[in-house]
């Protein structure tokens, strides 16, 4: 059986986010059922209907990024905290995906959401939030375990990777139970 094909969104655009730290420690500790891959969204322009409606041709970045979250099984997404919610370009990037009406390229995902925050409540607020939209865009979401990864800063050692045995297991656990949702819940091709 072939992996299956994750596309790793990160909330974050800082080129040394905690978030895409994790993300790639994450991506070190995926099982061979799993092919994990970053799927950039910082070129992606404020969605915008004009700029697609009434025969306009959309934006390229859009199109090339709804081309390509397509060609994943599912969708690990990993989410700073923004007063108390996720950021605008990973908003941004779901709005992008799900239109026009009618035309997500999300729907039927199996989804996971990791948020990482310097913070003690490890970005408990963007988790949530973001879980809101996927309902809507009928993502089916890993519920357990729930992952709020805080003070991710002090887990994380120079090379940016994880110094943190007990955080390094959790991940493992995640990522596994990851694994297992998709298979239960990716659409057959």
């Amino acid at each position: 059986m072939s992996a299956k094909k994750i596309a790793v969104v990160i909330g974050s655009l800082r080129k040394e986010s905690l978030n895409r730290k994790i993300a790639k420690e994450v991506i070190a500790l995926a099982p061979a059922s799993l092919s994990l891959e970053i799927v950039e969204i910082g070129e992606l322009a404020i969605y915008n209907e004009d700029l697609e409606g009434n025969g306009a041709t959309p934006p390229q970045a859009w199109t090339q990024f709804r081309d390509r979250i397509k060609e994943f099984d599912g969708v690990l997404f990993f989410t700073p905290e923004y007063n108390r919610s996720t950021t605008a370009a990973l908003k941004n990037a779901l709005d992008v995906g799900s239109r026009p009406y009618g035309s997500s390229v999300w729907s039927g995902k199996p989804a996971g959401i990791v948020s990482v925050s310097p913070g003690a409540t490890g970005a408990f607020g963007a988790n949530h939030h973001l879980r809101q939209s996927l309902v809507f865009l009928d993502m089916p979401t890993l519920l357990q375990p729930e992952a709020y990864i805080g003070g991710a800063a002090k887990l994380l050692g120079d090379d940016g990777k994880l110094n943190n045995d007990s955080t390094r297991e959790f991940l493992k656990k995640f990522i596994d139970t990851y694994a297992t949702w998709v298979e239960t819940n990716a659409k057959k091709k």
